[in-house]
């Protein structure tokens, strides 16, 4: 029996049905791999930062979420190289979908008896959105963005329903505006961790923050 259309599970009509002890025997996500590109790429290598947003409450299956990752990361490896960005897939399909197979065949109302216990078997899983809620990210050299814009607007077709692509006033993967992030790179006020930065904040013990510091706030420290 082949799959059904996204218009059986699109619309999020009951409560989540996630995976546990009593709901056993769910066949494995398509998406496996949620971080494609250089995902250990520093911060500062990556300013540049594109958003897909649902603007529908929906269900997203975890077939969608595959297309999508393949469709973006075949173009920009194509169009952008392989180290000049790095894509993210932000749900995770925890959602349970499940499946009352019916037969089709001659003479079928003399083997099947209709809705009778019509709960239905696993069938696959779904990711449950909420409208505003991002789906894909993708951050890039601050040249790649036209690359980075395409990549997402066909990745977008693998979805049912409405989004939209948006460019994020970010610094890449971070919280802070990009004006914000380079003048508190030279304040001292951030710290590289990985493709996100965090604050040194002004409370609390100084032999704690230390090493959060930059080495110029460090020294100036010292000769206070």
């Amino acid at each position: 029996m082949g799959r059904r259309p996204a218009k059986c599970y699109r619309y999020c009509k009951n409560k989540p049905y996630p995976k546990s002890r009593f709901c056993r025997g769910v066949p494995d996500s398509k998406i496996r791999i949620y971080d494609v590109g250089s995902r250990k790429a520093d911060v500062e290598a990556f300013p540049f930062c594109a958003h897909i947003v649902s603007r529908e409450r929906e269900q997203v299956c975890s077939e969608a979420l595959e297309a999508a990752r393949i469709a973006a990361n075949k173009y920009l490896v194509k169009y952008a190289g392989k180290d000049s960005f790095h894509i993210r897939v932000r749900p995770h399909p925890w959602h349970v979908l499940r499946i009352n197979k019916m037969l089709s065949c001659a003479g079928a109302d003399r083997l099947q008896t209709g809705m009778r216990g019509a709960f239905g078997k696993t069938y696959g899983t779904a990711a449950r959105v909420r409208i505003g809620q991002v789906l894909v990210s993708v951050r890039a050299r601050g040249d790649k963005g036209q690359h980075v814009l395409e990549a997402l607007r066909r990745a977008k077709f693998k979805f049912a329903g409405q989004q939209q692509i948006c460019t994020s006033r970010n610094w890449g993967f971070t919280s802070v505006k990009k004006e914000e992030y380079e003048e508190g790179k030279k304040e001292g006020k951030f710290f590289v961790d990985g493709n996100i930065v965090q604050t040194v904040r002004n409370r609390g013990p100084i032999s704690k923050q230390r090493h959060l510091m930059s080495d110029a706030a460090r020294k100036s420290l010292a000769l206070s």
